[in-house]
């Protein structure tokens, strides 16, 4: 080996070799595992690069507060986007048959997803979501409960976020995501560019109505607050939200409110 060869392979062990203590040290001083801060920084690569986030800025929450975190829901991706916008781990309520999917279910338990049944509330996830804010936790839903296809802005919402946020006694945070890439398939969103946006709402402080949680008025207020919430981040003033009922898939068919392409606002 002539000292050329020597030297180059010298240099390329050394820069890998201050690689791996650059990702230790960086890993240590955050809050997450070795595993969640392995995935958190691929999705470093996913969102910064392939799909060119840009965010508002950051959760606006203490470091020891526990919240909810409410969103639009346009993509199966939307959560990745978010997390751009904390350091903290975002306990995301997932479709249980989603969570337990092979492959992909190490993720979801690596990041301390909250596997929850679609129909009615699921007593078990709904316990486990008030007991991490409660421990200062941030928990994640989308109020929608599904991806949005239609045009409207936002679907029907359920209200286990207010459920939640009330029994935790805990803020509400609104967001919304634009631009996240979706082709109606789980992994389609990581072979697509896009150029994504999300807007950080501030914390909506709902203290007047705790204790109320068993006021199913109060949960539909909440709800539909929320959504205006979201609203208002997309730029929009005057969306007029409505809550699921018992028909919610024939509800979703029918429409909820939709606005024309032209009254959407960019993030």
């Amino acid at each position: 080996m002539n000292p050329a060869t020597r030297t180059a392979y010298f240099v390329l062990a050394f820069a890998l070799f201050a690689f791996v203590v650059w990702i230790i040290v960086s890993w240590r001083r955050t809050r997450y595992t070795f595993a969640q801060a392995g995935l958190y920084l691929v999705n470093d690569f996913f969102t910064r690069l392939l799909w060119r986030t840009e965010v508002s800025g950051p959760l606006p929450i203490a470091e020891d507060e526990g919240a909810v975190i409410v969103c639009n829901h346009q993509s199966g991706i939307d959560p990745l986007l978010i997390q751009l916008c904390t350091d903290r781990i975002v306990h995301w309520m997932v479709a249980r048959e989603y969570y337990y999917s092979p492959g992909i279910t190490f993720v979801f338990r690596t990041l301390r997803s909250i596997p929850v049944n679609r129909g009615g509330i699921d007593t078990a996830a709904t316990k486990q979501a008030i007991r991490l804010c409660q421990q200062g936790g941030l928990v994640g839903l989308f109020p929608e409960a599904r991806v949005n296809l239609t045009k409207a802005l936002l679907l029907p919402g359920r209200s286990g976020a207010a459920l939640i946020a009330l029994k935790a006694r805990v803020k509400v945070i609104p967001c919304w995501v634009r631009g996240a890439p979706y082709d109606g398939t789980a992994l389609g969103s990581f072979f697509m560019a896009a150029k994504a946006r999300v807007r950080v709402g501030q914390p909506i402080d709902i203290s007047e109505y705790f204790g109320r949680e068993g006021d199913k008025r109060v949960l539909e207020e909440l709800t539909k607050r929320f959504l205006r919430e979201i609203a208002l981040l997309a730029g929009v003033s005057n969306f007029q939200p409505r809550t699921a009922g018992r028909n919610w898939a024939a509800d979703e068919e029918n429409g909820a409110e939709v606005i024309s392409d032209e009254t959407k606002a960019v993030v």
